[in-house]
């Protein structure tokens, strides 16, 4: 059997190595915000982990973190992130 992804609109933001400036002000989404205070998104030394639904991940730099349906949050690598995903207003245009 084949299967088509149903149109989600989801929320995500590449991981560039940090989420604070130097002024140590948040420039990330306010969810990887909240998720990084609780733990979600952490720091072991310059790497960062993600705790998903599956287990613990490691994103690397250039990969996006999304926000999924429920909630959930999972890292992407760039390549697969391009092919699966469009701006969510390049998508109401091309429908």
């Amino acid at each position: 059997m084949k299967f088509k992804k149903k149109p989600v609109t989801i929320e995500a933001f590449q991981f560039d190595g940090d989420f604070i400036d130097s002024n140590g002000n948040y420039y990330v989404p306010e969810w990887a915000a909240s998720a990084h205070k609780q733990g979600i998104l952490y720091f072991e030394g310059a790497n960062l982990f993600v705790k998903t639904l599956e287990g613990i991940h490691a994103v690397s730099c250039g990969d996006y973190i999304i926000k999924g349906v429920k909630d959930e949050l999972y890292p992407c690598k760039p390549d697969i992130f391009k092919l699966t995903y469009e701006l969510a207003s390049e998508a109401i245009r091309n429908n």
